[in-house]
């Protein structure tokens, strides 16, 4: 198997590590470069992986897997570039696969020998427990083959998809930050809970599992066979939400207050401004 060395051993980094483990992938085949000495200490422990320098990570490595805070990329991508600019010339060809809000493919393919294979990727907290969504994007020197190969990796780490770069700051407005609009309107629903009477066990008890089967349920119908566009079943949030909502009921009644307060425009200003921010913590190869 080509090796995989990890640049960051924060918590996607550690997710990566984790679901490569889990899918069969031989702890030898995985190295993994991290500069707190304390963080790499409980990472070489908890999953017997070895820690090296970066350098060293880095040389004949075929996936370089990027996954650090957008303000460090700087000062990384020069040792990278070095440590690829003296690898051996017979090797399997390298490929960055970057890990990094904001940072467009032109910036590392500016910086690395020419010619360089880049993906960018963006996956999401979820990936921690095996239930992410990545969304992957080429930049101009990879193959489908290359770009096939990166979405087996995080396919570890739960689903993929591609998309065009031009629209991966959407993807992190969307997805990657998605889990916090959630985690704050199920924050939401059981402080409104407690204010109704409600103990905050049985609150959190009663919206988290809410929350959990009301995404089974929407997964579920996606997936169920079509019976023709009679019999066909319910698959968008928008059917499911009229199915469980009955005319002049209380959800009805819950709905129309949501509205009133704007909670479609309130989302769509959330990730807006996630875009835009992501969008602004990019480095250009301009």
């Amino acid at each position: 198997m080509a090796r995989i060395a990890i640049i960051g051993g924060g918590n996607m980094g550690e997710a990566l590590l984790a679901g490569l483990l889990r899918a069969g992938r031989p702890v030898k085949d995985l190295v993994l470069s991290e500069k707190s000495a304390e963080r790499a200490a409980f990472l070489s422990q908890t999953y017997r992986v070895q820690i090296t320098s970066l350098a060293d990570a880095v040389a004949n490595a075929a996936f370089v897997i990027l996954a650090v805070k957008p303000a460090d990329v700087e000062s990384i991508i020069v040792e990278i570039a070095d440590a690829a600019g003296k690898a051996d010339s017979d090797a399997v060809e390298q490929v960055l696969v970057s890990v990094v809000a904001g940072i467009t493919s032109g910036f590392y393919e500016s910086h690395l020998p020419a010619g360089s294979p880049v993906i960018r990727v963006m996956p999401n907290a979820p990936a921690l427990v095996g239930a992410g969504i990545t969304a992957l994007a080429k930049g101009r020197f990879a193959t489908a083959e290359q770009l096939s190969e990166a979405a087996e990796l995080f396919e570890c780490v739960g689903g993929v998809l591609t998309v065009p770069e031009a629209q991966i700051d959407a993807v992190t407005a969307v997805s990657g930050s998605g889990p916090a609009y959630f985690f704050l309107f199920l924050e939401a629903l059981v402080d409104a809970g407690v204010a109704n009477g409600l103990s905050r066990p049985v609150a959190t008890e009663l919206a988290v599992q809410t929350m959990a089967g009301s995404v089974a349920m929407l997964i579920d119908r996606a997936e169920a066979p079509s019976a023709g566009a009679a019999g066909r079943p319910d698959t968008t949030a928008a059917e499911l939400r009229a199915m469980v909502t009955s005319p002049g009921g209380t959800t009805a009644a819950g709905l129309r207050e949501l509205e009133r307060c704007g909670v479609r425009a309130a989302v769509a200003a959330a990730v807006d401004a996630a875009k835009t921010r992501s969008e602004q913590l990019g480095i250009t190869s301009e």
